[in-house]
């Protein structure tokens, strides 16, 4: 059963003894979305965060670019084309040609200044949303950036999320281990000092089996297949 900012907020209500319009339940909420979110979404590495956005440009004679965020911002670069003819903006009318990444040690040496610009074929991270290329364009390429972004958080007006609608089971149980620590009960002289060490651990158990499940979806299962890999195969993971 998936889940929608509603339901979510009252099981976890219900689920700590909480009433849901208790004030301070309420002032949590918001931050126990991040760092479930942020977690989940990095111990995952999911498939359906990842993007294309073809909507930035290079400049002509100038080496550095800057990702683009209409899709969202990057959080990981996984791969950069430059579309060739010039002329042409839409990736699918044109031909992509993916750059190679690399140092910027490498193409300070290479490629020091704009003399033998042409189709850049290597790029370097310099900063978070960064890039420099090498050659130096010789011409203003249109730029499709592909990679992880984050998903629009969870909440009253966005009222589901993939990990809500795909992985319920898994959003509840890392919502509890940090409601646990809202509710302070994460050491020996609190009232339930096992709550969060339980749901911690019922978290990590649902995180493997979602991990599996992930990379079945992009083929990097057992053997490079979608098939969930063999129990023995398993058990030396």
């Amino acid at each position: 059963m998936s889940l929608d900012f509603t339901s979510w907020q009252n099981s976890i209500a219900n689920l700590a003894s909480i009433p849901a319009s208790d004030a301070n339940f309420q002032t949590m909420l918001p931050n126990c979305i991040d760092d479930v979110e942020q977690r989940l979404y990095r111990d995952l590495d999911l498939l359906n965060t990842v993007t294309r956005d073809p909507s930035g440009a290079l400049t002509a004679g100038l080496r550095t670019f800057n990702l683009p965020s209409a899709n969202g911002t990057f959080v990981v670069l996984q791969q950069l084309n430059a579309i060739t003819p010039s002329t042409q903006s839409n990736p699918e009318l044109g031909a992509r040609n993916p750059l190679t990444p690399t140092s910027k040690e490498m193409l300070d040496m290479m490629w020091p200044s704009v003399t033998g610009s042409s189709v850049p074929s290597y790029f370097a991270m310099i900063s978070q949303s960064t890039v420099i290329v090498g050659p130096w364009p010789d011409a203003s390429y249109q730029m499709e950036a592909v990679g992880t972004i984050r998903p629009t958080p969870l909440s009253s007006s966005n009222i589901t999320t993939l990990l809500t609608v795909y992985f319920p089971d898994l959003w509840i149980s890392a919502s509890m281990v940090f409601v646990a620590g809202y509710m302070k009960n994460y050491g020996v002289m609190v009232d339930d000092p096992k709550q969060g060490v339980s749901w911690e651990s019922h978290t990590e158990t649902l995180l493997k089996s979602a991990a599996v499940e992930e990379q079945r979806k992009k083929f990097s299962s057992e053997s490079w297949s979608d098939k969930t890999p063999s129990m023995s195969g398993m058990q030396r993971a």
